[in-house]
């Protein structure tokens, strides 16, 4: 049994099609997971469709730091009541992303802290975005050291955020970037030196399809994360069925009993 921490299932196509997406899910013994809101909006929609879904799925609340420029000012206040819903759990997808600069990097920061506040306030784990901002993204993060838990999202190998997120005892999420042998290298040596207990794995969908995938779709999904599974215990050494037992643990310890995938429904025997 596998858990997608990483499944944008506001975006266009999953959004049009979720009950069907789960159905494909749930065939591939992905049971649970975890749906990113990226803004106030995606955030409430990722909440109505975590309570449609059931036990084994919940939400991030949280604003992207593409989204940040569009937040309004007074943002704790919203942020506040989306996470006290029953399916909230993370405060996200923050962070920070000076690589594409959708937002005005002050911009970012200011959205960025406000969630950290959040999380320590509620005790919600963080669902980390970080993209060529490490020294800003380390230092917005330094008042809440040992005050706050959380995952660095789609981590892709950067030697110094490892050991940087390995000292503030954080979990890291693995994608389909890891299948990549052309550009996923650094996380295939960083994936040797995540301990057991905070590697978490996650598709991202409907991005980061991975490589290996054939044939290749035209998007990812759910469904496709024991392919992500199996790259990773190839290079780990360990057997799937170990790895899944291990990541369902570490996710379940960090965003709590809400993503503890319900029992499979088993049919009564025919009597004969």
């Amino acid at each position: 049994m596998w858990i997608d921490i990483g499944i944008n299932s506001t975006h266009a196509p999953l959004a049009t099609a979720f009950p069907e997406v789960l159905m494909r899910a749930r065939a591939a013994e992905v049971r649970a997971g975890l749906l990113t809101g990226t803004s106030l909006a995606s955030a409430e929609a990722a909440l109505a469709q975590a309570s449609a879904a059931g036990q084994g799925f919940g939400a991030t609340v949280g604003v992207h730091p593409h989204d940040a420029a569009g937040a309004p000012e007074e943002l704790a206040a919203p942020l506040r009541r989306l996470a006290a819903h029953p399916a909230a759990c993370a405060i996200g997808e923050t962070g920070l992303d000076f690589n594409r600069d959708y937002s005005p990097r002050p911009v970012q920061e200011r959205v960025f802290q406000i969630q950290l506040a959040l999380a320590e306030e509620t005790g919600l784990p963080l669902f980390l975005h970080e993209r060529d901002a490490a020294e800003r993204f380390q230092g917005c993060f330094a008042p809440f050291e040992g005050k706050v838990s959380g995952v660095l999202h789609c981590f892709t190998g950067d030697p110094s955020m490892l050991a940087w997120g390995l000292a503030q005892d954080l979990y890291f999420g693995v994608t389909g970037w890891v299948c990549d042998e052309r550009r996923g290298m650094a996380l295939r040596e960083a994936l040797l030196r995540i301990p057991d207990d905070r590697l978490l794995l996650e598709t991202d969908a409907p991005f980061l399809i991975p490589r290996t995938l054939r044939p290749r779709p035209r998007h990812n999904e759910p469904a496709f994360l024991p392919v992500v599974a199996e790259t990773v215990a190839t290079l780990r050494g360990v057997p799937l069925p170990s790895l899944a037992a291990q990541c369902a643990a570490n996710t379940v310890r960090l965003f709590g009993n809400r993503l503890r995938a319900a029992p499979e429904e088993r049919q009564a025997p025919q009597e004969g």
